[in-house]
């Protein structure tokens, strides 16, 4: 596989990310920040980090943008509930 190969990451954010060496939480976050705010409006994000997590988990797990892109996943995907004010 090569920097962006996969559709959904044509820069190949997370694909780097995931080769950078003993990468901790706190640095996957803005690489997928980036990543997220790159992706255009009419396109999927939730299928997109599906994608990501079934090519990239398999072999990498325990990896801190596995753990990144399942808490992503989970919350796009939880509906939430919104607060009403007091008018």
């Amino acid at each position: 596989m090569q920097k962006g190969d996969l559709a959904c990451d044509p820069r190949g954010l997370i694909y780097e990310a995931y080769r950078i060496e003993d990468i901790l939480a706190v640095s996957c976050r803005p690489i997928f920040l980036d990543w997220a705010m790159g992706v255009p409006a009419d396109e999927d994000s939730v299928q997109h980090i599906k994608t990501m997590l079934a090519h990239y988990e398999p072999d990498w797990p325990d990896h801190p943008m596995t753990a990144l892109l399942r808490t992503g996943l989970d919350e796009m995907t939880t509906p939430r509930r919104r607060k009403r004010g007091n008018l």
